[in-house]
């Protein structure tokens, strides 16, 4: 036998670590925070077992056909081994695994009481919008925050090409369809940051389009909820009140909306709270001074085919004024 050399048993060891590890990680379906992602997680227990149940199966009547009667079956008995094994059987797991999957389908129903969160992919961005009782809505990008314990429904919408809604950890994934809205709820069930991702290749840059979903304590979630629907904070140092004339002398209010400021442009993300955020360009950056210079000065570099220009002509000192009232826009 083969695995009775030490060596190789050490490799068969080591590949099967190797192939459990790639189980785990930020994105990992293994690890459900939500009631929609356990529903999804059991479903693919139930589904892997039927699966082994099924090729287990096919497999005896391979070796019973093969090995065990290798000789010609009366043409009676090969058919019922034929109908049973091959067409009845299956139908019948195949029919179960459906029945025990349907009920699952009713829980993504958005509750009529719950809060609405509208999602729209850009490329390669995420626009944001949390609609409030009254109609209003705050908008954020490449963030999405969710309070714990209850059901927040997902409005979702899509430029240009298809994108793919997907949090691993708190549900599946949904088309986002241009000129269609789909919608799909989550419902987290413990506080933490979990990743999400654009399921759907969607251009040059998909692999770059991330966000990260904060499920929040309901207090919590509505102190921070109020404090973004504020405008941002008004630079208050000479070096960001530098940076703020940086921003509007270079035109970057044309494409970006900074409430309570004259920046007002729809085409990219609204920064009015971007120095409260985890990441820049989509998940693609942290936000460290070195972060926000670096997509500032690189953004085609870091991000091929981004519709954000680069800013490399700027001065050392223009740039880190930029990036001070940025990092304050709280």
């Amino acid at each position: 036998m083969a695995y009775r050399n030490p060596l190789n048993r050490a490799l068969a060891i080591l590949a099967g670590v190797l192939l459990l590890s790639s189980c785990a990680g930020r994105q990992s379906v293994l690890d459900p925070a939500g009631i929609d992602a356990l529903s999804v997680y059991d479903l693919a227990r139930v589904m892997f077992i039927g699966a082994i149940v099924l090729w287990l199966m096919v497999g005896a009547l391979f070796i019973y056909a093969t090995r065990i009667r290798p000789q010609e079956m009366p043409r009676r008995t090969a058919e019922m081994v034929i109908i049973g094994g091959g067409l009845v059987f299956p139908v019948l797991l195949l029919s179960g695994l459906l029945v025990y999957s349907l009920p699952m389908m009713g829980a993504q129903r958005v509750a009529d009481d719950g809060m609405r969160v509208h999602v729209t992919a850009e490329q390669w961005w995420w626009r944001v919008e949390y609609e409030l009782p009254g109609g209003e809505r705050i908008v954020s990008a490449n963030e999405l925050r969710l309070p714990v314990g209850a059901r927040t429904g997902l409005v979702l919408n899509a430029k240009k090409v298809i994108h793919s809604f997907w949090v691993p950890a708190l549900g599946g994934k949904t088309d986002m369809i241009p000129g269609r809205e789909t919608f799909m709820s989550l419902a987290p069930e413990r506080p933490g940051v979990y990743r999400g991702q654009c399921a759907e290749f969607c251009g040059a840059s998909h692999a770059l389009m991330a966000f990260e979903t904060v499920a929040m304590a309901p207090q919590d979630f509505a102190v921070w909820l109020a404090a973004e629907a504020g405008d941002a904070v008004p630079p208050a140092t000479p070096q960001a009140i530098r940076g703020a004339r940086v921003f509007a002398r270079e035109g970057c209010g044309a494409c970006h909306a900074i409430r309570g400021t004259a920046a007002i442009g729809q085409v990219g993300p609204d920064l009015t709270h971007i120095g409260t955020r985890a990441s820049l360009a989509a998940g693609t950056l942290g936000t460290t001074p070195e972060d926000f210079a670096r997509w500032l000065g690189h953004a085609e570099d870091i991000k091929p085919e981004v519709a954000m220009p680069t800013y490399d002509y700027l001065s050392p000192a223009d740039l880190a004024a930029l990036v001070t009232y940025l990092k304050g826009l709280t």
